[in-house]
């Protein structure tokens, strides 16, 4: 696992100085902490910072083919590199290493830019092709690793963060309204935009070429949904079978591994599936709160004692929230997703003991374990009751009622539903996700900026989405957009910053591309029943996990912020949304800001997810768009690969 970056220029007669790659690989040394490499070669480029796992000795990048004509940085793991190093070999290939970077030199050598096509891992690829001076960069099929870019008339950057970008001088830092829009609405920035305009990501399952200044990308993978009929039984097998494999492959590790375990399926399946494959006890990592409504730690246990696993527990508190500024820090973009605490402290604290840890994330958007997928179906029947009655009587009298201190409960749901109902049922189970409607961003943005948005769709990535799903299966159809824009800027965001902050590295079976093709497969029946969501998953794994575990309901990674924001965070939140601070910053209107803070603080409405939303764009602004001072920062092991 590493960090990468580069910087070319079109200009054949400009020259890379060196330290402007130290620079771009000093902000993310927290990626890999245990050596740099850098190569320069004229108006190329490249960095990295390396976590070492796989062959610790000899994997130091850069790398390059037998005649040094080829060079690459790589971010990520590849599971299938001994078979792929095999084929190569067979084909004339030599190895100098034992390393999965090597066997991604020798594909591309082989395959060209069909290269990401063979492999099976988690990636962000740089290679620098000597032989027609151009550059090649690749995505994983999932988006697992982040990858970002930067384009001028002048230079062409990349980085496995956005911050290795801006050390460049002349990249302008300016914010991207229509991004800051959909941040609002939805808690992240959906690929292919970034914060800044003209900084994107490379979305998933897509490779870039750089070559005589032009840029070309290309989609090399998709979800392509073909629903084949099979009895429960077959699935369940071909289930269980897929993700054992895909747990197995990701064993493969030099240093300690182990295990989030959060005590939900999916992370319960993961450890019950590693316990057959490890000849120790397998150690597991979770968080609890204070709060009972948010604790799940005796499920965790629960799974743990099970499997006889090495537990490790750590409760969390409010005052763990001084992180607030460097988490935000590390995440390049404002995101406002809330779990980014306890993922960052569970991270920490397996970072004490592992190097590696395996994670159930990806499931939910596979096998629709979702509550919003649930209320999209009641929201059918709930539409049949007329409209009078739904906003004249059901509205009014839930405004009545204020929101609780629960995690979610009867009253917060009933809440969130009917919110949710208010937008248009086109976004199916999306309007579920969605945290500011057009009614409440018409008074919350400056009239200027609200103009400036007058012609924009906040909902259109979405739409695009379900539009290009492929398939006729409905909940498939909810599956894929959630694949292609929750999961991959929301939750493979979070465990990737929160994870390589504390240098752990975190790997997801259920995203190993052969069981999303087997679930693309399978009919959204399989996955939904009535009300009983990830049915297939539950029935696979009915005979190895505990009862409790099959029986309980999603409940999800959260932390009691809308309480918090009344007591520990209220300083922080006073502070950061100051009206003279919205005032002068221009994005807001002051008095509507005003008015979120003391309806929430009053109790009357929980405006957690809207307040929280603004204190991480206002601190994020502190730390990206205020004057910047670089700092050189030494390394411990450099390797540098000069022209």
């Amino acid at each position: 696992m590493c960090g990468i970056c580069g910087l070319t220029y079109f200009d054949p007669g400009q020259t890379v100085d060196g330290q402007q790659v130290r620079d771009m690989c000093a902000v993310i040394r927290h990626r890999g902490p245990d050596e740099e490499g850098i190569i320069t070669r004229g108006n190329f480029g490249f960095g990295m910072r390396r976590l070492s796992i796989i062959d610790l000795a000899t994997g130091r990048q850069p790398i390059s083919n037998e005649d040094g004509s080829i060079w690459i940085v790589f971010n990520g793991e590849i599971y299938n590199h001994l078979e792929l190093r095999k084929d190569l070999e067979s084909k004339g290939h030599q190895f100098k290493t034992k390393c999965d970077t090597e066997a991604i030199v020798h594909a591309y050598e082989e395959y060209g830019d069909r290269c990401a096509e063979k492999l099976n891992g988690m990636f962000g690829i740089a290679i620098l092709d000597l032989n027609d001076r151009s550059l090649f960069l690749a995505r994983d099929r999932l988006g697992i690793k982040p990858l970002y870019y930067y384009c001028d008339s002048e230079k062409f950057l990349f980085g496995s963060e956005l911050k290795s970008i801006l050390e460049i001088d002349g990249v302008p830092r300016e914010v991207d309204l229509q991004a800051l829009d959909n941040f609002l609405t939805v808690e992240y920035v959906p690929a292919p935009r970034s914060i800044f305009k003209n900084i994107f990501k490379l979305p998933p399952g897509h490779t870039l070429t750089l070559r005589d200044g032009k840029v070309k990308m290309r989609e090399y993978w998709d979800i392509r949904f073909d629903e084949q009929p099979a009895t429960e039984g077959e699935l369940c097998e071909q289930l269980v079978e897929l993700l054992q494999d895909a747990v197995r492959v990701r064993l493969m590790s030099d240093v300690p591994l182990g295990a989030f375990l959060s005590g939900g399926i999916d992370s319960s399946s993961i450890v019950a599936l590693m316990s057959r494959e490890m000849d120790r006890p397998v150690e597991t990592f979770s968080i609890g709160f204070q709060e009972s409504s948010y604790n799940e730690s005796s499920f965790a246990r629960i799974v743990a004692n099970r499997f006889a696993t090495q537990h490790h527990e750590f409760t969390i508190e409010p005052d763990a929230l001084d992180l607030t500024e460097n988490l935000i820090g590390h995440l390049d973009e404002p995101f406002g997703d809330f779990s980014i605490f306890p993922t960052f402290l569970v991270s920490k604290m397996a970072r004490e003991f592992v190097t590696v840890v395996l994670s159930g994330d990806g499931g939910d958007e596979l096998l629709a374990g979702y509550d919003t997928y649930i209320a999209n179906r009641v929201a059918r029947s709930y539409a049949k009751i007329p409209a009078w009655i739904r906003n004249g009587g059901v509205g009014p009298l839930l405004d009545l009622i204020p929101p609780t201190e629960k995690k979610k409960g009867l009253v917060n749901r009933a809440k969130r539903f009917h919110e949710g109902a208010q937008l248009p049922a086109d976004l199916r189970h999306t309007r579920w996700m969605i945290f500011l409607q057009a009614a409440e961003k018409a008074k919350l943005f400056a009239p200027e900026k609200h103009a400036a948005l007058a012609d924009f769709d906040s909902y259109g990535f979405l739409r695009a989405h379900f539009n290009r799903a492929g398939t006729a299966d409905d909940l498939n159809r909810q599956l894929y957009v959630d694949m292609k824009t929750y999961m991959v800027d929301d939750i493979l965001v979070k465990v990737d910053r929160m994870s390589m902050a504390t240098s752990l590295e975190a790997r997801v079976p259920f995203l190993d591309h052969r069981f999303v093709e087997f679930t693309a497969r399978m009919a959204g029946s399989h996955k939904l029943q009535g009300r009983t969501t990830k049915h297939i998953l539950k029935k696979a794994m009915g005979s190895v996990l505990p009862h409790e575990i099959l029986g309980r309901g999603k409940e999800g990674f959260s932390i009691p912020i809308k309480n918090w924001l009344k007591n520990e965070l209220k300083p922080l939140m006073m502070d950061v949304l100051a009206t003279d601070r919205i005032k002068r910053e221009g994005f807001f209107e002051p008095a509507y800001v005003e008015q979120l803070k003391s309806e929430h603080l009053g109790g009357k409405e929980n405006h957690s997810h809207r307040l929280w939303a603004l204190m991480v764009f206002g601190i994020w602004q502190d730390i990206y768009l205020r004057p910047q001072t670089k700092t050189s920062r030494p390394v411990e092991t450099a390797a540098t690969i000069a022209a």
